[in-house]
């Protein structure tokens, strides 16, 4: 009896020290955590990189869902700091988030690339706080030399160099990654590659820019853009376009090289440029299928191309070694003779198509022609959106009267500061162009983006007297995990 009364006492005691094991555990992971992924973010004041003493001791403040305001009598209010997202989202791209397509359960249609596509967060579901570098991260290599290397730690991903080290992609030396100018089409090169491109049309000296009469390219399915960064030796503008597919930081390496590039994919929507945009599009080996829902794709290709314009595909149906390749080039030959375009060369894999300068050939097509011709009233114009991009890829960013137009759709302006944020490169420069009363709003948040006033002026344009012109230049700032990574 006595034995059972005294398990008795024991047994509700134990029961006690359990539970408050179980809260105590709850509390530390939820606060914990929160604590962690929105840490706040220290300057290197020990590498010479500059910042507030005060900065470290917010880190219990921080919040990656709210903004922290302090109120002042005289302005209303001064914003104290943003939260910086976790670590672990230094390469976060708010409207490519694949977490975001499987936690909303989107049907999306795979055949189509709908994945690939923009999918924007709904605002509550947005990460409000400053994109943290990756640990280590080290102001770019300068143009022209980035065309040629990056430093690893700035892209710390090699799983290209080893999936395509037998084409030339990119190869990593020590803290550096090199790129020879390889591609999945022209493994010895881009510029010998180029230099035969334009020995087929018959240019001057083989340099592809005529005389300067092509001056606008589109890549489509560029890799890490080795075609477009050597036509800039051309005087060629090439925008450069891929997915954030299997080759997933295929554009980020474009991106850190310096070379135009973009987020994208030839989907459901158009291209986010106006009709007549360019005046050659290139597809090189790059794994579309032209022939899909009638040949779409290659109708919006037409339409961003000036007429005259130049069409290279590069790809084994163009020499057809098989019974499939040769089904795909008799189809695909056969579409774009009803399009109007022609064969202005063809040599190996390579066959170049141009578009007709005039309307004669399709005023000329038999009635019922498929694909038929868009109705009068189409707008040529109309266009999917903005496009997406990595963070850190942009040195300048120009906003005039951006800031202004945001507010007045009743978006957030303080969200737009961050994006601006995101998108620009530690040291790199902000020109906003705005009212006088935009620009002291922006003034506020300096501090709290690590953002420095470089200088502000009145603008000289005499139609728009009353707005100011302010410079900012964003500073390098790095995460505690960054700084212990450098010493």
């Amino acid at each position: 009896m006595r034995g059972r009364s005294d398990g008795g006492k024991k047994k509700p005691v134990i029961v006690l020290v359990c539970i408050t094991a179980v809260v105590l555990v709850f509390v530390y992971l939820f606060f914990g955590s929160s604590n962690h992924g929105a840490s706040a973010i220290e300057y290197g004041r020990k590498l010479g990189l500059g910042g507030d003493d005060d900065d470290a001791s917010k880190k219990d403040e921080a919040s990656s869902t709210s903004f922290y305001v302090d109120d002042d009598d005289a302005n209303g209010f001064t914003p104290r700091s943003f939260p910086v997202c976790d670590d672990r989202h230094s390469e976060l791209i708010p409207c490519l988030d694949r977490n975001l397509i499987y936690q909303m359960r989107l049907k999306l249609d795979l055949s189509l690339m709908e994945h690939y596509e923009r999918h924007c967060p709904p605002p509550e579901r947005r990460f409000n706080c400053l994109i943290p570098p990756p640990p280590g991260y080290k102001v770019p290599i300068k143009w022209p030399k980035s065309r040629d290397e990056v430093w690893k730690v700035n892209i710390p991903h090699t799983h290209l160099a080893h999936e395509k080290s037998d084409q030339n992609w990119m190869v990593v030396k020590g803290d550096k990654i090199n790129f020879p100018g390889g591609g999945t089409h022209f493994h010895y090169g881009a510029d010998k590659y180029i230099a035969s491109m334009a020995n087929m049309l018959k240019f001057p000296n083989n340099i592809l820019n005529n005389g300067g009469r092509l001056r606008t390219f589109l890549d489509v399915g560029c890799g890490v853009a080795s075609f477009g960064g050597y036509l800039l030796a051309s005087d060629i503008m090439t925008m450069s376009l891929a997915p954030n597919d299997v080759h997933q930081n295929q554009i980020q390496f474009a991106l850190e090289r310096g070379i135009p590039a973009y987020l994208g994919v030839l989907g459901t929507k158009r291209l986010p440029y106006p009709s007549r945009s360019f005046e050659l599009a290139h597809c090189s080996r790059c794994r579309i299928d032209w022939l899909q829902r009638d040949g779409i794709l290659l109708l919006e290709l037409d339409r961003v191309l000036r007429p005259g314009g130049y069409f290279a595909y590069s790809s084994p149906e163009a020499y057809a070694q098989d019974e499939e390749d040769l089904r795909i080039w008799r189809e695909m030959s056969a579409l774009v003779e009803r399009m109007c375009w022609t064969i202005a060369a063809k040599r190996n894999q390579t066959v170049i198509w141009q578009k007709p300068m005039t309307n004669d050939c399709y005023q000329e097509r038999e009635p019922g022609t498929q694909p038929p011709l868009c109705n009068s009233d189409s707008d040529p114009d109309a266009v999917c959106e903005a496009f997406s991009t990595y963070p850190r890829t942009y040195d300048l960013l120009h906003a005039w009267d951006i800031i202004s137009d945001v507010k007045k759709r009743g978006c957030s302006a303080e969200y737009l500061l961050l994006e601006m944020d995101r998108i620009l490169r530690p040291s790199g420069f902000i020109l906003i162009r705005d009212k006088q009363s935009v620009v002291d709003l922006v003034k506020k948040y300096l501090k709290a983006l690590h953002w420095e006033a470089v200088e502000t002026k009145a603008a000289s344009d005499s139609d728009h007297d009353s707005d100011v012109i302010l410079v900012v230049q964003k500073k390098l700032w790095l995460t505690s995990e960054s700084l212990r990574d450098l010493e």
